[in-house]
């Protein structure tokens, strides 16, 4: 049942609320006054105190239960879809048809009772531009995607899925937007491609046994800019300015990247030593070695990360729940670039802005502060 609260006239509903840009939002929202939040997700995390948040467990891939717990809200304002199914291979049919029935099961409940919806705002990502399975241009080859360059014929997105279907059920009555960020830094304990996560169990392992904090990829990635920094501080602050400007509403759909800062984006061999400082590991001079694997030097080491938790009074958790190794090979290793610009934003205004080392050293910071590694 809706939960009535005085002095809101925005009602947020936030689907991905424990991930790295769910958790941004519903903190930026909490400290506004005006604004009503539910937080969806299927498991409870601590997000915020206020009195205004309001945290719902739900499984979207349930339609009863869907239903069930979503069909009340119907003071909903605006809706951030900012979460994802995983459990099939990206760029797989029945990865498409998962996400597709998660976010279809949502709407079916939301949009018959919330006669007041006035904008919908959907998270993607920069792998709108291009597909993994190839094929690929020359080594070197650069390209900046701005949001109007086409879709990749072939394969299955599961972005262009939730974009269709949005335009289908919305049907040119509500705004929308979709946002494009690269690589997120935030912290979380519910993400699967969780970079600062990952990074950071990394290195605590590494200073723990004293072993070099390596790099383990391409030349070409290691030397090159392949993809963009985006903080999950501006992505969520991207959500907000997009919902909040009506001036820039559209119900054909408003397409945004939503990356830190100039074009050209930044390279692991000019932020690794500086990062390894932070995490006060051994930064080797041969820090590069495209031989080493994160997933092959990290597969025994679930017993140390319980040895570190343990020494250093963290909050419980298994290594799986942070760290990703696979991904981290995969993205050091990535065969096409993904690099954006932001000029679309910039223009209508937009104006917050992040270096992405100083947002690695932030996060590191925060997930110190949270008790998430030593």
């Amino acid at each position: 049942m809706a939960v009535e609260a005085t002095g809101t006239n925005h009602v947020a509903i936030i689907f991905g609320v424990t991930g790295l840009v769910g958790k941004e939002l519903a903190r930026i929202l909490s400290s506004k006054k005006t604004w009503k939040i539910y937080g969806v997700a299927r498991n409870p995390m601590i997000i915020s105190q206020h009195p205004n948040y309001h945290f719902i467990s739900c499984d979207l891939l349930n339609p009863s239960e869907a239903q069930h717990k979503l069909s009340s809200l119907r003071d909903v304002t605006h809706l951030f879809w900012v979460t994802w199914a995983s459990q099939f291979p990206l760029d797989s049919e029945e990865c498409c048809e998962q996400n597709k029935a998660m976010m279809g099961n949502a709407l079916n409940a939301i949009l018959p009772v919330a006669e007041k919806l006035r904008h919908v705002s959907l998270q993607t990502g920069t792998k709108h531009y291009v597909s993994l399975r190839g094929p690929f241009g020359k080594g070197g080859e650069v390209c900046y995607y701005n949001e109007e360059h086409p879709r990749v014929i072939g394969g299955n997105n599961f972005y262009y899925a939730l974009e269709d279907l949005l335009r289908e059920r919305l049907a040119g009555k509500v705004a929308w937007s979709v946002h494009r960020p690269g690589l997120i830094m935030g912290s979380s304990q519910r993400t699967v491609f969780n970079f600062m996560g990952s990074l950071c169990v990394y290195g605590s392992i590494c200073r723990h046994l004293n072993l070099p904090f390596m790099f383990g990829g391409t030349k070409e990635s290691w030397e090159e800019a392949y993809v963009d920094g985006s903080d999950a501080r501006l992505v969520a602050e991207q959500h907000i300015w997009a919902v909040v400007n009506e001036d820039i509403y559209s119900t054909a759909g408003q397409a945004f990247n939503a990356i830190n800062g100039k074009a050209g984006g930044f390279t692991w061999k000019e932020i690794w030593p500086a990062v390894g400082s932070k995490l006060g590991v051994e930064v080797p001079p041969d820090m590069f070695s495209e031989e080493f694997s994160l997933l092959a030097a990290m597969a025994d080491k679930e017993g140390v990360w319980k040895e570190i938790v343990e020494k250093e009074g963290l909050v419980q958790t298994e290594m799986r729940d942070l760290a990703n190794w696979g991904f981290m090979d995969m993205l050091f290793r990535c065969p096409v670039k993904m690099l954006g610009t932001r000029n679309k934003a910039d223009g209508l205004g937009f104006t917050v802005r992040y270096q992405t080392l100083d947002s690695i050293l932030y996060w590191i910071d925060f997930m110190r502060k949270e008790k998430l590694i030593p």
